[in-house]
Parts: structure tokens; C-alpha cells; sequence
């Protein structure tokens, strides 16, 4: 039993350095994509909200997610407020719950890849519903306005997504000893 108590302790402590590590990501790198929507920031906060998924699962991954959506919602990007944290919880959730089922049935860098992929495509496509669900009721815009920035809006998440999973799948393997050591 205390070895087990002792594990989870070390396991929270572990998480903690990744949502840590996620916010000063966010806070020392954010830089437009499209001049045309310069809202639209890359961040490379999910790196290591990925890295936490592959190395201890995709509810991990989600609580992970709420925490340092939170956190980064309050802190560092509280000029979006509420709607920022909303649409962050829940295009990442959708990219680590995705690569992470995929990645925790069978570990191995093909899955990684799978999942990756398969997660970049299905927060791509989860925002663009969001978004036209979500955005006009938060910044008072009608759906029309919205649906004429989606090309704009879906390739961001692809291409936000894209980057994120491939430097985490370049360095998860590196790190993985580290966060499962004990």
C-alpha cells in the first residue's frame, strides 16, 4: 500500500511539472499563423500535455487538459477568458483523448503515429463544430461570420495539432524513462 500511495504522489508531482511546464510554453511562445486572423496564436502548450497522455493515459491526458486550461486561462491568456479556456479543454481533450486510446492499446511508434494522426484530424474536425456552436454565442458574431474564417479556423487546429504531435512524438521516447521511472 505505501509503495502504491508512494507512486501516485510521485506520479501527481510529475503531472504538476507538465502542467507547469505547459503554461511557461504558452507564456514564452504564441505566434500567429494566419496574418489574416492574427487571434489564432500557435502555442506549444500541448507538447507536454501529449508527453502526460502517452506516459500515463488519456483521462491523465483530460486532467492534464482542465488544469492547465485553467491555469493558462486565468494566468496567462486571461484576455480570452472564459470562451479561451472553454475552446482550449476542448480541442486538446479531443487530441489527447483520441491519440491516447489509440497510443495506450498498443504502445509502439506506429500507434504513436496513428494516434497522432488520428487525434490531429479529430480536433480539427471537432473545432470547426465548436466553433460554430460556441464562438457566436461567446463573442456575439453571427454563424455566417464565423463559417467565412472556417478555412482559416480548421487549418490553424491542423496545423496547431500537427506541430504539437510531431515534436512530442519526437520526444516522447527520451522522456518516457524519466516519467516512468519511480
Amino acid at each position: 500500500m505505501e509503495k502504491e500511495k508512494k507512486w501516485t504522489t510521485v506520479r501527481l508531482a510529475k503531472m504538476a511539472m507538465l502542467v507547469a511546464i505547459s503554461i511557461v510554453l504558452v507564456a514564452l511562445i504564441h505566434v500567429p499563423i494566419f496574418p489574416a486572423v492574427a487571434f489564432l496564436e500557435y502555442d506549444p502548450a500541448d507538447i507536454p500535455i501529449l508527453i502526460g497522455t502517452f506516459a500515463f493515459g488519456p483521462g491523465a491526458g483530460v486532467i492534464l487538459t482542465v488544469v492547465t486550461s485553467v491555469i493558462q486561462g486565468a494566468t496567462v491568456s486571461s484576455a480570452s477568458g472564459v470562451y479561451g479556456i472553454l475552446m482550449h479543454i476542448i480541442a486538446t481533450s479531443t487530441l489527447v483523448l483520441v491519440s491516447g486510446i489509440i497510443y495506450k492499446k498498443n504502445k509502439t511508434r506506429k500507434s504513436a503515429i496513428i494516434g497522432l494522426l488520428c487525434g490531429t484530424a479529430a480536433m480539427t474536425l471537432i473545432m470547426i463544430g465548436a466553433n460554430l456552436v460556441i464562438t457566436p454565442y461567446f463573442m456575439g458574431v453571427p454563424v455566417a461570420a464565423v463559417w467565412q474564417l472556417m478555412p482559416f479556423i480548421a487549418g490553424f487546429n491542423a496545423i496547431k495539432a500537427g506541430i504539437n504531435s510531431l515534436v512530442t512524438f519526437v520526444c516522447y521516447k527520451r522522456l518516457s524513462g524519466f516519467l516512468h521511472r519511480q
